[in-house]
């Protein structure tokens, strides 16, 4: 009787002992289902107009690494303009996006008509001006158009740079955004990085 009950019990121990290791592994197989998603807001982010870029591109990279990223510029573009600076639909660039090089960097993206992207806040082409004045506030100056009439304008942030509304800002580092707004109160264009977001007729 009493090898019988230690035998059950060593049965019971063994069959105990061969289920754990299943038990143990359920967490590990799940795991992958559960860091999946993280990559989703990566992917948006890339999809985003800021002052520093647009998806691969990023104010400061040189030609060689804008050309790589989304091609290089349209030969007509490189006989017409000065090398100095020049501003282009590269050939992989999504449908509405201007890059701006100058001397061989890339300082300003631009969307135009066209363009379905938007900045973080959600603002795109046809966005209503005198909404983005009130969603922006005292963090952005408003000026006059340099040729169309009112309610045309531009929109100028200087994110975390607030000092400098109201200022022509030299710093190549400095990093904003130019809404162009339209005579018909709507965003007609977005210009995004460097000093040369200040240019209200391409290079100049």
């Amino acid at each position: 009787m009493i090898r019988n009950a230690v035998l059950s019990s060593v049965a019971l121990l063994a069959l105990a002992g061969c289920n754990a290791p299943e038990a143990a592994k359920s967490p590990e197989q799940k795991a992958p289902e559960s860091a999946a998603p993280a990559a989703a807001p990566d992917a948006a982010a890339a999809e985003v107009l800021t002052a520093q870029g647009y998806g691969p591109l990023r104010i400061g990279m040189t030609q060689a690494e804008v050309d790589a990223a989304v091609g290089p510029p349209p030969a007509n573009v490189a006989e017409a303009e000065p090398s100095e600076c020049r501003q282009y639909h590269p050939p992989r660039a999504p449908e509405g996006l201007l890059v701006m090089t100058e001397k061989g960097v890339l300082t300003r993206l631009t969307a135009i008509k066209g363009s379905t992207f938007k900045t973080a806040d959600g603002v795109g082409i046809g966005y209503d001006g005198e909404q983005l004045k009130t969603n922006y506030g005292a963090a952005a100056r408003f000026s006059p158009h340099k040729y169309v009439e009112a309610p045309a304008g531009y929109l100028t942030t200087w994110p975390g740079a607030g000092h400098l509304l109201g200022t022509y800002v030299a710093d190549p580092a400095a990093r904003g955004l130019v809404f162009e707004i339209g005579q018909d109160g709507k965003v007609a264009s977005i210009h995004a990085g460097g000093p040369s977001i200040q240019y209200v007729e391409g290079c100049s």
